[in-house]
């Protein structure tokens, strides 16, 4: 059987796959924030559980909110910042005994949703993941493109493509730039839009619940945001060309970006068309532990 592990910020979830991909297991539990040591004996505890559950051992994957720098092999990029700097490939398979692999989790859901998901049998697979923050995975014939420092497929912090005057120079953002794609398409980005609009300070499901209502103003809000977040992944369509864009995350779930979206990126893809489907994961928020148990996929 296949293990993955979804190491975020908030949970650890691991899961057992069969070779075809049926669920064996699944367990989940709280992340021990700011805890390296804890969360290296949590993840390897809950593999533990489930071989003994299953009666059986298996080979382990792990998606994680950063990446193993090719150059060091410690943890960069991750806003779980605790384990930054670490060396978690080699600290997970010590505590495990066998090698493990491990990924960025947007690249884990690429994987999962290519695999057995909303883009299998599709040769290029571009997951973007839109929430608190915006990222996205590379999947080429069921396996991630993770580039030669493992950055592929870090969108949100390009700036964000044919800004408008008043969209200059654009919000501050995290990385110490402005203008970022994850500052304008975010969902604290959404809520910051519609708040500076309005004065109004909703969450990104309460000004989806009044767009729905007919609120005129929530209307606005969500234009403007399938406007950036068409200009967003256009930029990323003129050098990918994927075969299918699966959307993850909390605002994969707002149902109205699918049938806005192909009109507001055709615009901006060099080419005579844009017709490349758009689809929710398939296995939501399951898809990036799937992903992670498919890493040992041959």
């Amino acid at each position: 059987m296949m293990i993955g592990l979804d190491c975020g910020g908030t949970k650890i979830e691991a899961i057992a796959l069969s070779p075809a991909g049926e669920t064996l297991a699944r367990r989940r539990i709280p992340t021990p924030r700011n805890d390296y040591d804890a969360c290296i004996r949590a993840a390897a505890d809950l593999v533990r559980a489930i071989e003994a559950e299953l009666g059986a051992s298996g080979t382990v994957g792990i998606g994680i909110p950063g990446a193993i720098s090719p150059a060091t092999g410690l943890v960069k990029n991750a806003n779980s910042t605790w384990i930054i700097g670490r060396r978690l490939e080699r600290d997970m398979a010590a505590a495990l005994g066998r090698p493990v692999r491990v990924e960025n989790d947007a690249n884990c859901l690429a994987v999962s949703e290519a695999a057995d998901g909303a883009g299998a049998g599709a040769a290029v697979v571009w997951a973007v993941i839109l929430g608190t923050g915006v990222g996205s995975g590379i999947a080429i014939d069921g396996r991630a493109l993770s580039g030669r420092d493992r950055i592929a497929g870090e969108w949100g912090h390009n700036p964000l493509p044919w800004q408008s005057d008043e969209e200059r120079p654009g919000p501050a953002c995290y990385c110490g730039k402005r203008g970022c794609i994850e500052s304008f398409v975010s969902g604290p980005a959404l809520g910051a839009d519609h708040e500076g609009r309005t004065g109004q300070r909703l969450a990104p499901e309460e000004i989806v619940t009044a767009l729905r209502a007919g609120d005129a103003a929530a209307r606005a809000t969500f234009e403007r945001y399938a406007d950036r977040l068409g200009r967003g992944m256009a930029h990323v369509v003129n050098i990918l060309d994927p075969d299918i864009i699966v959307l993850g995350g909390g605002l994969s779930e707002v149902d109205e970006l699918y049938a806005e979206l192909p009109a507001r990126i055709g615009p901006y893809v060099f080419s005579d068309r844009f017709d490349t489907p758009i689809r929710k994961s398939l296995h939501g928020p399951a898809s990036g532990v799937r992903g992670a148990a498919w890493l040992w996929r041959e």
